[in-house]
């Protein structure tokens, strides 16, 4: 019964890494080509002892992922300069530096892709999953703890006698013939098999009617639409919760937020002007953020000197200068009600300013006035 099957491969097992490494050496230099190492676990140089070429699949990467590259460039030139030409921006219709992502994550996806399916199809022979050792005892040892050699029957050194010799010689442990099984003999491509095609069909309509299903029904289903449909007031959207409609509102009188201490003086200059005291010292960093602030916020309608010569041109009326007897005479705190509060014409600025901001200003503005009149004593 045994001589009708069809020998596979000789193998043999050993039992320590070194055993292993050794015999594979001897193998490769006695000229085998069809033989294979297994191992629990990978042996750290393994692949010279054997001597193996190159993977293959280098070359799948390579010639699939130029032609992506290639595919890629000739599209986007085929669209921007011949069939679709739009000038962005005056640049050129073929403009090479901004096809460069493209191409690069065509290229990447274009040799994974046909690596993926190479590795598959042509190499692992998918569908097609049966293997002579598949399930042997041979299998087993090596799947847990021995190390085994498989030289196949096709190789054209094989000579079953010399072989066993060669083993022996090695100090295999065992030993063993594996034949092929008729399923493997008569396997055929399965592709394009029937059942196969129904399989990938079956799996194509369910995971697309699933996405599918997920993307466009599911997220619109209590509670899976909490992040589309969220009780919250957006701006400038009716509000049917008060009676004029507004959904933004001013703040409820007389609250305040946290750690925020609201303004005491409103409405009142000559009060603040009497009770406030500057807490900014003047300092170089003090006067640099009041220049910024002030450069910013102020000098467009004041003047860089605050001399009230506009930078607007007219279209703004001009306001008084800050050099003014009246104004040098103003408390630190008189000026900080008018950033605060507006005066005439000019808005208030406590949306663009923080308090210590506002006090930095008025700091680089009294810098400012004692420049543009200075006494005798700060000239010597």
């Amino acid at each position: 019964m045994m001589s009708e099957k069809i020998l596979y491969s000789l193998n043999a097992i050993f039992d320590t890494p070194d055993e292993i490494s050794h015999a594979a050496e001897k193998i490769a230099e006695k000229g085998y080509k069809k033989f294979d190492v297994h191992t629990p676990y990978p042996v750290h140089g393994m692949d010279d002892a054997m001597r193996l070429a190159p993977s293959k699949l280098g070359y799948v990467a390579l010639i699939f992922g130029l032609s992506g590259t290639l595919g890629a460039l000739l599209s986007l030139w085929w669209v921007s300069a011949i069939d679709y030409p739009i000038v962005i921006g005056g640049k050129p219709l073929f403009s090479f530096p901004a096809y460069i992502p493209v191409m690069f994550e065509v290229t990447v996806l274009s040799a994974s892709i046909a690596t993926v399916l190479a590795m598959l199809f042509v190499f692992f022979k998918f569908p097609n999953n049966s293997h002579p050792l598949h399930g042997t005892g041979y299998m087993k040892k090596v799947s847990s703890d021995k190390y085994g050699i498989s030289i196949q029957a096709d190789d054209p050194k094989f000579n079953e006698e010399e072989i066993r010799k060669l083993f022996e010689s090695l100090h295999a442990s065992e030993i063993d013939l594996i034949f092929w099984d008729n399923e493997e003999l008569n396997h055929k491509n399965k592709i394009l098999e029937p059942k196969f095609l129904l399989f990938l069909l079956a799996a194509a309509v369910i995971t697309s009617g699933t996405a599918y299903f997920s993307l466009n029904k599911l997220m619109f289903m209590v509670p899976f639409n909490w992040m589309m449909e969220q009780q919250k007031q957006n701006a400038q959207q009716k509000s049917l919760i008060f009676d004029d409609g507004f959904g933004m509102r001013q703040p409820v009188a007389g609250t305040v937020a946290r750690g925020y201490m609201p303004y005491e003086f409103k409405g009142q200059p000559d009060l603040a002007g009497e009770k406030l005291v500057n807490p900014v010292p003047i300092s170089k960093e003090s006067l640099k953020i009041g220049q910024q602030k002030y450069d910013t916020f102020c000098s467009p309608c004041h003047g860089y000197h605050a001399e009230g010569d506009s930078r607007l041109r007219g279209q703004y009326p001009n306001p008084p200068t800050l050099h003014s007897d009246k104004v040098r005479k103003w408390s630190d705190g008189r000026i900080f009600a008018v950033l605060t509060d507006g005066q005439n014409i000019m808005p208030s600025y406590s949306t663009q300013l923080t308090v210590d901001e506002k006090w930095a200003v008025i700091n680089y503005v009294r810098a400012l006035q004692r420049a543009l009149n200075a006494k005798e004593s700060d000239l010597q």
